[in-house]
């Protein structure tokens, strides 16, 4: 379902410190992401249970859910015998296959991060021939980037399918989407093809009241630790639509303060309002997590072609 201004909008949420709900951590959220039609949640590694990686938990959520996107994030430090880009390739396609292309992975930014996300991109590309991993359902699996600080905004342009930018300005928002499209285009990239959603802290706790100062129309407000909307869903619901009507970004990550009494708030207020009022769609489009995103499945050579890093 498009939008008034043509363009789909696209949700996602964190499940990060979400309960564990009988022995499989964040099961239930991820459940209630996808009875939303949310295009995908994020795990971070700090948000499973010791000694347990994200992609481990996504990995026996995959089985139990059947179309919301599964992201962990898949540190390049985590090595074995073949090397990191090698086994970061091979971790997160096991993801694609066990939840049939609905995989994932959210990298970092850092150079050494940049440079192993470039060897990943060659592999499943099938450029270099050296790959002992085969092609996913979806060619590859959606690469994750979080670009708020500028110097990780050409690896997001160059390497991303979808860029998370941290602002509680629509206006910034838009600015930066705008470079980083104009970036994308600069290495030989399709603009279209990628992705720029505004990472959102929220908080529903005040159920249907009114947005604190600051947290309403005019926009989250800004903490030490990102973005912040607190409200109610509908206020969140007027903002998400009004930024996306600006062009500012393509949709929202969505970090929950309280992820299960948030992520309810979120999915049975916010969501169905948005859907209510045609900006949103009320089942998926397809069976993988290239399409909930209206991305292509990329072919089988490496795409950046343009200048060298």
């Amino acid at each position: 379902m498009t939008s008034p201004n043509g363009r789909r909008l696209h949700l996602a949420a964190a499940l990060d410190h979400s309960p564990d709900h009988e022995g499989v951590p964040c099961l239930e959220p991820a459940r209630l992401a996808e009875r939303g039609a949310l295009d995908f949640v994020t795990l971070g590694d700090d948000a499973a249970r010791p000694g347990t990686e994200a992609l481990a938990v996504l990995s026996r959520v995959a089985p139990a859910t059947h179309r919301v996107g599964l992201v962990p994030t898949v540190p390049t430090a985590c090595t074995g015998p073949l090397g990191e880009p090698f086994d970061v390739q091979a971790a997160v396609a096991d993801l694609d296959r066990v939840s049939r292309g609905r995989a994932g992975w959210r990298i970092g930014a850092s150079t050494t991060e940049g440079a192993a996300a470039d060897a990943a991109a060659r592999l499943w590309g099938g450029r270099e021939g050296t790959s002992i991993v085969p092609r996913t359902a979806q060619g590859r699996p959606v690469r994750v980037l979080d670009a708020t600080e500028p110097p990780a905004r050409p690896a997001g342009a160059r390497y991303a399918d979808v860029v998370l930018v941290r602002t509680a300005s629509p206006a910034e928002a838009a600015a930066v989407r705008a470079g980083l499209r104009a970036s994308a285009a600069e290495y030989g990239r399709d603009p279209d093809g990628l992705r720029v959603l505004a990472s959102l802290g929220i908080d529903l706790g005040d159920g249907e009241y009114a947005a604190d100062p600051g947290h309403g129309g005019g926009g989250p407000r800004a903490t030490r630790r990102g973005p912040l909307y607190r409200g109610g869903p509908v206020g969140l619901a007027d903002l998400i639509a009004a930024w996306h009507r600006e062009g500012a970004v393509d949709g929202f990550h969505l970090v929950p303060a309280e992820p299960r009494r948030d992520l309810e708030r979120l999915v049975n207020g916010t969501v169905s309002l948005l859907q209510h009022r045609g900006l949103f769609r009320t089942f998926y489009p397809g069976s993988t997590l290239r399409d909930h995103l209206g991305l292509r499945r990329p072919a089988d050579r490496h795409p950046v072609t343009g200048r060298a890093r």
